[in-house]
């Protein structure tokens, strides 16, 4: 007894320790020690020890870690006794038990004893808490509610088939009593004197609306939906339920609870209507909509009519969402045709524009009012109904609503020093573009209130620069309205593209346009002296909706938007254009070299011109583009230069400057090697002094030679990129080989360990082995294939070999500082690989080691690497799965002679990725896991048969085999894995999977018809022969080989055998049994 007490005092301690310490040192001890107890055998007697007589709140906590252990012994029933016979335990401790009951549950969902599936009667044993005091009612509702989550949520630990059999099975069977009996127990509440002064009370009401959202979120088809968008979420409720659903009484209900309660239980109640009326379309006959979308707008009219409960923020968000919700759900024809639309639509256009005038309160729902406006005014022309839709009359009051909050907010926002919605630029475009739709409803409208707004602001700026006294909050203040103009005049041009326009409309967009250009030669004129970052910003986002609208090579020639410009500004036609557009990107790369966003912004819309092959012949005759051309030095643009002022980040956008550049010089370049070389001038003079530094001078500054480095691999991944022809990569070989690349060969070796200058190397590096367009298809006689990947095994080399001398790096920077740059040098060694301009096996036949070196230190760096790394990380997944693809189909050789640890790890690896859900991922170990079963059945079915010449290689196939053999349950494990996809999930990649599922079959004959005979006893006798057929017919006319007409037999018997096998496997009954065989497989 004496030690029981001894052991709960330790265990407490370290309790303590762990959540209410403060010294960073005993916490992580505490972690480390508790950790080891979750992996115990004693973890369990310990954990009831601390809930019966542990004193601590804390000491839940163990308790929930173990809760997959507690469920193989069945403490379920021991932990709904303990709760029931504790209610009043700290509510964090109640809730971490509630999630212990949840995960038995889930867990547990099959689990039989005396032929009665024990979980199942969950909802009769929670009736038992709803019939005890408050407190137990609340505990009941906690339970339910948490277990709905829990049965929604996907652990990415355990197999994805058994979780989806299990929500399917609740969803059935459980789901719909239990929201039934929440409605039923808010009924009863909603119909008795409330009294929220009382915390339990209030806390019953709130559980019961969270259980209620809980059941209308759950996942009822297994599609895991997007969380991070709001427009698409359909309720996809089961028919079965329509009669809850179209009773009236339900949506009053909670319609009824809204004006009942008080904040912040009445948000919950309209999250509660929100989903209602996000249920799907399908579920209603015509008529049957038609009354549910009465009941509805009835409801919705009813909160306009009294808005007094809108004044909560949380409130006010969720009718927002509700009344976007209405037109996602809905079609305009049907929302014309309901009772009461005039003045509802009335009502909802006045609530829009008193919200979009109040822009300080709540700025995160004005995105559902305009994702409301904006799908009505789409379905404009689609609406068949008589009936007057009055968005010509409502539609341009909300455009007019929009531009003047947002011009009369900079006053304030600048006066009293708010935060400035133009920073969010995010949330701004997106605004933009849903306003650029409605903009367009009445175009006349809009485009005179702009017109006269953009005269009137513009006028009284220029008033107050001729001013001679220094009035810096009302200039400033004008441009910030100016800002805001130009934005949404670039928003409304490219509104032309959504919305059906006349030519009127391309007059006015003209006339629009004539005042944001003359704004901005204003504002060029006066750079010499200040600049404002957010009207430079704004007039980019206006040249590119300009440039999406009415430049491009598929766009129309003629516009009456020219005859405004041509008139004013001597604009007649696209070439025109052009030339404003480049001398635009002139100036803001000479001035704004110090403002990132500019200059970023900038690059990106002339990368965005130089795209179009026509646009670019016409480019290339611009005077400025010519500059550009000759000029691309830091003197004429100081972005480029390597001054200490702009950071490392700010180097980032010399990659997509030299892309363009690059583009518009080869458009004319042909085989002209002076004109590159002329190009390349600033390039070489930059190198050639790091090169002198590295090698004459031991005692640099090292920071100066960095940011060198850093901008001159970024310039020429850039121009890598650009050069698709044989003939032009040609020309930046010969300038690259063999000095420059020696000297980043050199800058490896020294700063291998600092990531903001190995990773622009090796990814310039990575960009160079790249044989896109098959530029690096060199000449017969060209050595230059073999003598790009020599250089290519150095780096790859170098930088592995040093990288992993790091020794233990923290798990914060294990990816920048080592899986970042590995992952680079997969890709790499891929590109290489898979090429197809280097012959490897030159280099065996020479004595050549660069591409034996090379495939070490591949192994070296993926050893250093965990699985769970390889798949965490996209991008070193995304790198090393298609690496592997491509060792195993040219390679096999070099993997059948791998250590057996070394290829055990490989086989792992494949095997976890399999059920990836990364399409690239399971793809490529398909892939990669068929390239090696046929490798083996090949030797395999030429045992015996080998002659003098094939006797080496089969020595190494049969040590590979011996290998596979001893693991063999690797390979059963991977056949298992594909039968669970194949029969259980949604297979997109059925013919990736159907490739080595041939192959494992014949290798696993054995094993295969236990999986087989494993899912057939499992089902009901009626079922067996249909499931007997299905496995027939899946091996008819399947030979024992793996030729290609046989495998692609195959492929096609599989999707037969794939479809056939789920019709058989459905069924209400007989959960139990299905999920036998799954839990067999998985």
């Amino acid at each position: 007894m004496a030690g029981h007490m001894q052991s709960l005092a330790q265990l407490e301690a370290l309790c303590k320790h762990l959540y209410e310490g403060t010294n960073p040192v005993e916490r992580m001890q505490a972690e480390k020690l508790l950790l080891e107890l979750i992996d115990s055998p004693e973890c369990l007697s310990k954990c009831q020890l601390l809930l019966e007589q542990g004193t601590m709140l804390f000491r839940i906590r163990c308790y929930e870690a173990k809760s997959e252990t507690v469920l193989f012994i069945n403490r379920g029933n021991y932990t709904l006794n303990y709760i029931a016979t504790h209610p009043k335990l700290a509510p964090f401790v109640i809730q971490a038990l509630i999630q212990v009951i949840a995960k038995i549950t889930k867990l547990g969902w099959f689990d039989v004893q005396k032929d009665q599936l024990v979980f199942r009667d969950v909802t009769n044993d929670i009736r038992k808490f709803l019939q005890g005091t408050v407190e137990h009612c609340m505990i009941g509702v906690m339970i339910l509610s948490e277990l709905t989550q829990e049965m929604n949520v996907v652990d990415y630990t355990r197999p994805s088939p058994s979780q989806r059999k299990t929500s399917a099975s609740f969803r059935d069977s459980t789901l719909k009593d239990i929201l039934t009996l929440a409605c039923s127990l808010l009924k009863e509440i909603s119909g008795k004197p409330l009294n929220l002064q009382d915390q339990s009370q209030h806390g019953l009401i709130m559980q019961l609306l969270k259980l209620v959202l809980n059941c209308l979120n759950f996942d009822f088809i297994g599609c895991l939906v997007d969380e991070s968008t709001d427009d698409l979420c359909t309720v996809q409720v089961p028919t079965s339920w329509k009669s809850m659903f179209l009773d009236p009484l339900t949506l009053d209900l909670f319609f009824d609870l809204y004006y009942l309660i008080p904040p912040p239980l009445s948000p919950l109640a309209l999250s509660c209507v929100v989903q209602f009326a996000s249920v799907r379309r399908s579920l209603f006959s015509s008529s049957e909509r038609a009354k549910y979308l009465s009941n509805l707008i009835k409801g919705s009219k009813r909160i306009l009519d009294n808005p007094q409960g809108l004044s909560d923020p949380s409130n006010y968000h969720e009718f927002c969402r509700l009344l976007a919700r209405l037109k996602t759900n809905f079609q305009l024809g049907e929302l014309v045709m309901a009772d009461g639309y005039p003045e509802v639509i009335r009502l909802i256009a006045n609530f829009t524009v008193a919200s979009l005038q109040h822009w300080e309160f709540s700025p995160n729902s004005v995105h559902y009012l305009l994702t409301l406006w904006q799908k009505m005014v789409t379905s404009v022309p689609f609406v068949k109904s008589t009936e007057p839709h009055l968005l010509d009359t409502y539609a341009p009051e909300v455009t007019k609503a929009y531009i003047t909050s947002r011009l009369d907010s900079v006053h304030t926002i600048i006066r009293d020093g708010l935060e400035d919605p133009l920073d969010d630029t995010a949330t701004v475009f997106q605004q933009l573009e849903q306003l650029c739709t409605v903009s367009r409803c009445e175009y006349e409208k809009t485009c005179a209130l702009l017109v006269q707004l953009f005269d009137q602001t513009a006028q009284t700026y220029q008033e107050l620069l001729r001013s001679p006294s220094g009035r810096t909050m009302e200039i400033s203040v004008q441009e910030g309205r100016l800002a805001w103009l130009v934005y949404i005049v670039g928003a409304v041009i490219a509104g032309r593209l959504t919305y059906t326009s006349a030519d009127e409309h391309d007059a006015m967009d003209g006339e629009l346009s004539c005042r944001v250009f003359q704004l901005m030669n204003l504002m060029d004129s006066r750079l010499e002296q200040s600049g404002n970052e957010k009207v430079e910003l704004a007039v980019l986002w206006f040249l590119d909706q300009f440039r999406k609208t009415y430049v491009g090579d598929q766009l129309q020639r003629t516009s009456r938007l020219y005859a405004r410009t041509s008139e004013v500004l001597g604009i007649t036609d696209e070439n025109n254009i052009l030339e404003v557009f480049m001398a635009k990107i002139v100036t803001n790369l000479k001035y704004w070299g110090r403002s990132e966003p500019v200059i970023s912004r900038t690059l990106q819309f002339l990368n965005d011109l130089s795209v179009g092959y026509i646009i670019l012949k016409k480019l290339i005759k611009i005077d400025a583009v010519k500059f550009m051309l000759q000029n691309h030095t830091s003197e004429h643009f100081p972005f480029l230069g390597n001054n200490e002022h702009f950071s490392l980040r700010d180097l980032r956008c010399r990659t997509t400057f030299y892309t363009a550049l690059t583009r518009l010089l080869v458009v004319e370049l042909g085989e002209d090697e002076d004109e590159f070389e002329e190009f390349m001038l600033p390039l070489t003079t930059s190198f050639e002094a790091v090169a002198q530094i590295l090698n004459n001078n031991n005692n640099f500054k090292q920071e100066e030679v960095k940011r060198m480095l850093i901008g001159l691999t970024r310039d020429l991944r850039g121009i890598a990129f650009a050069l698709n022809t044989k003939t032009s990569y040609t020309m930046l070989f010969d300038w690259l080989y063999p000095k420059y690349l020696s000297v980043l060969q050199r800058a490896i070796e020294l700063w291998h360990h600092e990531p903001t200058c190995a990773v622009p190397i090796l990814k310039f590096m990575a960009e160079l082995l790249q044989n896109r367009s098959q530029r690096l298809n060199f000449d017969v006689s060209s050595p230059n294939g073999i003598l790009l990947f020599r250089e290519a095994s150095k780096m790859i080399c170098t930088y592995g070999n040093q990288i992993l001398s790091l020794g233990t790096i923290s798990e914060d920077q294990v990816y920048p500082l080592k899986l970042k740059g590995i992952s680079i040098c997969f890709s790499s060694l891929k590109a290489a690989l898979c090429g197809n301009y280097v012959s490897f096996g030159v280099f065996q036949l020479y004595g050549d080691n660069h591409f034996d070196n090379a495939l070490q230190a591949f192994i070296k760096m993926l050893l250093s690497v965990s699985h769970c790394e390889l798949l965490q990380y996209r991008k070193l997944s995304h790198s090393y799965y298609p690496l592997l693809e491509c060792l195993t189909q040219d390679h096999m050789s070099f993997i059948a002679s791998l250590e057996p640890h070394i290829l055990i790890y490989i086989l792992t690896s494949i095997s976890e990725g399999l059920s990836a859900l990364d399409a690239i991922v399971s793809s490529s170990c398909c892939a990669s896991l068929d390239y090696i079963v046929t490798y083996l059945l090949k030797h395999l079915s030429k045992a015996g048969k080998k002659s003098v010449r094939q006797r080496d290689l089969a020595q190494e196939r049969q040590r590979l085999l011996h290998i596979i053999q001893q693991n063999s349950d690797l390979l059963k494990q991977m056949l298992s894995t594909i039968m669970n996809i194949v029969i259980f999930e949604d297979c997109r990649n059925q013919w990736s999977v159907s490739r080595p599922l041939l192959g494992l079959i014949f290798i696993n004959e054995k094993y295969f018809a236990e999986l087989r005979t494993s899912l057939i006893n499992s089902q009901p006798p009626e079922k067996q022969n249909a499931l007997n057929q299905c496995f027939e017919n899946l091996m008819e006319g399947i030979e024992r080989n793996l030729l290609i007409k046989n495998r692609d037999r195959f492929t096609q018997n599989m999707s037969i055998f794939r479809r056939d096998v789920t019709e058989a496997l459905r069924s209400d009954s007989n959960e139990q049994q299905s999920t036998s065989s799954l839990d067999m497989m998985s």
